[in-house]
């Protein structure tokens, strides 16, 4: 299984699956197709965004296992 870091750009999460696009837009992170987002590590842009960047990954790698389990 795929897990995601706060290392990763927002780019590199994307492209994993576009279902985690939803989470990052419910913790306001609403310029997840921004081009300079996409060069932007998860916590960089948490950071900016006044987020848990933590909290973050936690939840889409849950998404992600969900996701594993389903198919």
């Amino acid at each position: 299984m795929a897990k995601v870091t706060k290392e990763m750009l927002i780019a590199e999460i994307l492209q994993m699956d576009l279902g985690l696009v939803p989470i990052l837009m419910n913790h306001g992170m609403n310029c997840v197709g921004c081009p300079s987002a996409q060069h932007e590590s998860l916590e960089q842009a948490a950071e900016v965004h006044g987020m848990d960047a933590d909290q973050l990954v936690e939840e889409m790698n849950v998404f992600l296992q969900s996701q594993d389990n389903a198919s």
